[in-house]
């Protein structure tokens, strides 16, 4: 199976809020995405946590 579990991280507060999937071999850089965090309280870039 070459989907991988991928943990989102917060690039301001650290807080690991969404989990997610992605095809490793089709998409080897790491994944970045924007979306709300809860302890900020607003809309954050999240990155995949190593």
């Amino acid at each position: 199976m070459p989907r991988d579990f991928i943990t989102f991280k917060c690039t301001e507060c650290g807080e690991e809020n969404y989990t997610g999937s992605r095809n490793k071999k089709k998409h080897p850089e790491k994944m970045e995405i924007k979306k709300f965090c809860s302890r900020c309280n607003k809309m954050t870039v999240h990155k995949e946590k190593k």
